[in-house]
């Protein structure tokens, strides 16, 4: 607009003063070698005028070419990102379907196009890992590497994952070791570790990650409470193997107070170290851990468990813990309390008590163990209730064909069944 004005104006002012030079116009000479050009003033504002005209239009022209080269650009380019966009909706319903050959092409086919290229190649990968495509799943996370740099965390978190799901376990810890500098209270980063470190049984990189995971309220109660307990129990299976019991007794000193305070743990370690034959060891650490423990505990039917399998030359202190204990313990408790004062008695060849002790175990028949009328027979048969110890085994035998029928009858239930099915 203003330039059209400005030739106007220009025009209008030759067309003014024209005539009043038209007596006194004089000339313009242009001289080249060979030629000289002569023009008089108003010719050559005319000429300007329809000159700068031409170059006006010249380039209105040309930037009409390019804006509809960008509009034309500009149209295939929505075009692809809706296709994109389109695709990656149909690849993600393929996924939660199982199609993940057919999600990996739709997801990864115009993956630049989309409006998130970096999340539609780690959803490429992880449908191509799905589907066993090692290869397609390393080429996509390289690309949403590219595009994203190498401290991405979410590219890092589908590496990881692939990593898993592709069993190279090595390369996953030390990927999720990674993640863990890089956001170690993100959830998604600790239940990865979590998985990986279970699988690898790296428990002692699981249990210095266990206070983050509880503060972090990722588990319920519940959870968290299994997921501690099998840290501990890997734990102490793992100085087990490796070092036996000098090397639980080194290990539980350098505990800190929370674990020491922690009965599952100990009945743990007690467990392992008459495992290990150190009978002596587990024995001070049950006596001790006895006088911590309330009368309804949910952990005195565990340690209870471990008293009949000690065998030690001197047990009187624990026995007369045990034998308090009765006094106050409830009558599920009694069971578990006579049987472990029994196994005591006879090891320490008091018959006689060991016998009183398993009439009551006897008599519960539901909570009796199949130990139970073993013992209780050889403990009779020694004090000279014959007739008792005869009676015991009679039942014993009696609930062993019972159980031999009970498996015979649901074997041919289990055949007639499969002749009517070939039938029909």
């Amino acid at each position: 607009m203003f330039r059209m004005l400005f030739l106007m104006l220009v025009l209008l002012a030759g067309l003014i003063a024209g005539p009043y030079l038209s007596g006194k116009q004089g000339y313009v000479l242009i001289q080249t070698a060979n030629t000289n050009y002569e023009l008089s003033l108003v010719t050559l504002v005319v000429f300007f005028v329809i000159a700068m005209a031409i170059v006006y239009v010249i380039e209105w022209v040309v930037r009409k070419f390019f804006r509809l080269s960008n509009s034309t650009y500009g149209w295939f380019s929505r075009r692809k990102r809706v296709k994109a966009q389109k695709q990656t909706l149909q690849g993600l319903i393929k996924m939660d379907e199982g199609n993940y050959s057919k999600a990996e092409k739709l997801i990864g086919k115009n993956a630049k196009h989309s409006d998130e290229p970096i999340l539609n190649f780690i959803k490429a990968a992880e449908a191509a890992q799905q589907h066993g495509d090692d290869f397609n799943a390393n080429k996509y996370l390289m690309e949403a590497t590219e595009l994203a740099g190498t401290d991405n965390l979410a590219v890092e978190l589908a590496r990881t994952r692939i990593l898993l799901l592709q069993n190279k376990l090595p390369a996953a810890r030390s990927s999720v070791d990674s993640l863990l500098v890089m956001a170690n209270k993100n959830s998604e980063v600790l239940k990865l570790a979590v998985e990986i470190y279970k699988k690898s049984k790296a428990y002692q990189a699981l249990d210095d990650i266990l206070p983050t995971i509880e503060s972090s309220n990722m588990y319920s109660l519940k959870e968290f409470t299994t997921l501690q307990q099998d840290v501990e129990n890997g734990l102490l299976d793992e100085v087990m193997n490796e070092e036996g019991s000098d090397g639980l007794l080194a290990w539980w000193e350098d505990q800190p107070r929370k674990r020491h305070n922690d009965n599952y743990v100990r009945i743990g370690l007690i467990q392992r170290l008459i495992d290990c034959n150190d009978h002596e060891s587990a024995y001070d650490l049950t006596v001790e851990t006895l006088k911590r423990l309330d009368s309804d505990s949910e952990f005195n039917p565990a340690l209870l468990a471990q008293i009949t399998r000690l065998q030690v030359s001197d047990s009187s202190k624990l026995i007369k813990l045990l034998q308090k204990r009765m006094k106050a313990t409830e009558d599920t408790l009694g069971c578990c309390t006579y049987r472990a004062l029994g196994y005591l008695y006879v090891r320490d060849a008091d018959f006689a008590k060991a016998a009183e002790a398993f009439k009551q175990v006897v008599t519960n028949k539901d909570k009796i163990e199949p130990n139970d009328i073993t013992m209780a027979t050889y403990v009779f048969e020694q004090v000279g209730e014959r007739d008792l110890a005869k009676q015991l085994r009679d039942e014993m035998l009696k609930s062993a064909m019972a159980i031999d029928i009970v498996k015979t009858d649901k074997e041919k239930n289990s055949d007639t069944l499969l002749l009517e099915q070939d039938k029909n």
